[in-house]
């Protein structure tokens, strides 16, 4: 009788083990859909809009994506490898999220919290500030005021995730007397949780997410006092920046879900979530959302990149991309780009999700591509992902350049590391690791030094 006891129990921690190798090789295996070129796919706008031209002298660049939408890519900029470097600024610590461009200037936030005022012609600094806490996220450019996202103090440490951060308003251009002038001058700081999210500005309200679970909308259309328009508890960390097309607000959580809210009110119209069910809490999206031809498009730490419907959550398709994917994507010509951080720079079909190219990067890819012109711009991590419990490709730093066509690689410089260039009509301006570059196509850098720089020579 004991024998049979002792079979019995035998047989049930073996069926035990078997439904749980069973169950988690369910929960982590490898999962995909398929997309249709005709459900919930708007080809009758354009994905990126024409900017008016008055509007893209004064404010090339205004947000981290380019727009409101995140699309990553400038349409109406005309700039090309080769080129040659006309300047050099050393910020001091690293460089996670690219600049902003608007007024003439070039506005940079590094790590430790120096936020630099930058002649966008000479790179000569105009100002800078320091906030003394942890800084990864791009500014906002707003009229004549810039918005920056801080997090927690130094010494940066990422725990407890209770610690406080806040959002700086910043008068960098004012009148007196009819003369103009340019500072730095701080008009309040809005505290909050820890503010990973680059802001996004739309209508005189700045959208946000916090360490705190919360996304805000927060009214800065009265230069001295902001207001609280709403906040809406998300259930989880809130560091994806939130994307706007249509009245509606997107934004990814650490939680693992998409959110489209009512950019009045705030409340929910939808909400969907990743594949990644088993290690819930450890795979989310980091990733901004990118909106275009009607979807929503992010990746996902899972490694995974995913389409929903803009109006209805719905997923429409889904791509394993790599071992983990932190790059919001970039769109071009109905494809949408990511990179991964097994190095890999991938171009999918946009309305299938079927692969069109995929280029082999030296090392991982961490921050979001840029299209310039019709070439593909990326950075390379070295070390980023090599704490994690999957692979992540390590190699040397760099910023290139590939055909949007085909992945074919066309230029490549000798710094970088997150995200790569953002420009305007005259410029490009390239993020290295703790540097960033002022550049002009080649066939333009001789009148340009004479333009900016002779004085220098004369005196």
């Amino acid at each position: 009788m004991r024998r049979l006891l002792i079979g019995i129990v035998a047989l049930v921690v073996l069926a035990g083990g078997a439904a749980g190798a069973w169950y988690y090789h369910d929960q982590t295996r490898t999962r995909e859909k398929r997309g249709s070129p005709t459900v919930e796919f708007v080809t009758t706008a354009p994905a990126v809009k024409k900017r008016p031209e008055k509007l893209i002298e004064t404010v090339p660049w205004p947000m981290y994506g380019y727009d409101a939408a995140r699309t990553h890519d400038p349409i109406q900029f005309k700039l090309r490898p080769p080129f040659r470097k006309i300047w050099t600024l050393r910020v001091g610590n690293i460089v996670e999220f690219p600049p902003v461009v608007g007024y003439g200037l070039v506005f940079v936030n590094q790590f430790r919290g120096r936020f630099f005022a930058v002649n966008a012609a000479t790179g000569k600094r105009q100002w800078r500030k320091h906030f003394h806490n942890c800084g990864a996220a791009s500014p906002a450019i707003g009229k004549d005021i810039v918005y920056q996202a801080y997090m927690q103090p130094y010494p940066c440490s990422r725990f407890p995730r209770s610690q406080k951060g806040f959002i700086v308003a910043i008068l960098f251009r004012s009148k007196r007397r009819g003369i103009l002038f340019h500072r730095g001058k701080v008009l309040w700081r809005y505290k909050t949780g820890a503010v990973e999210s680059s802001p996004l500005l739309v209508n005189g309200v700045l959208y946000f997410g916090s360490w705190d679970h919360h996304l805000y909308a927060l009214d800065v259309r009265q230069r001295a006092h902001p207001r609280l328009r709403w906040r809406v508890d998300l259930g989880a960390e809130v560091n994806s920046s939130p994307a706007y097309a249509g009245g509606t607000v997107y934004v990814g959580t650490d939680g693992g879900d998409v959110y489209a809210l009512d950019a009045r009110t705030g409340r929910v119209r939808w909400s969907s979530a990743s594949y990644s069910r088993l290690l819930h809490g450890r795979e989310y999206f980091y990733a901004t959302p990118t909106l275009a031809y009607g979807r929503v498009y992010i990746g996902n730490t899972d490694g995974t990149l995913y389409s929903f419907g803009a109006r209805t959550g719905h997923l429409l398709w889904a791509r394993h991309a790599g071992s983990y994917v932190y790059t919001a994507a970039a769109v071009w010509r109905r494809e949408v780009i990511i990179g991964t951080y097994d190095g890999h720079l991938i171009a999918y079909n946009a309305a299938t999700g079927g692969e069109l190219w995929r280029h082999e990067a030296p090392a991982a890819i961490h921050g979001a591509p840029t299209v310039l012109d019709g070439l593909v711009y990326f950075s390379t991590c070295g070390s980023c992902g090599s704490h994690g419990s999957r692979h992540a490709k390590s190699g040397p730093r760099g910023t290139y350049a590939v055909d949007a066509r085909n992945g074919r690689l066309v230029w490549k410089f000798g710094d970088g590391q997150y995200s790569p260039v953002v420009a305007d009509s005259e410029r490009m301006y390239l993020v290295g690791r703790t540097h960033v570059y002022g550049f002009v196509p080649a066939s333009k850098y001789r009148a340009y030094v004479k333009k900016y720089f002779s004085h220098r020579r004369r005196g």
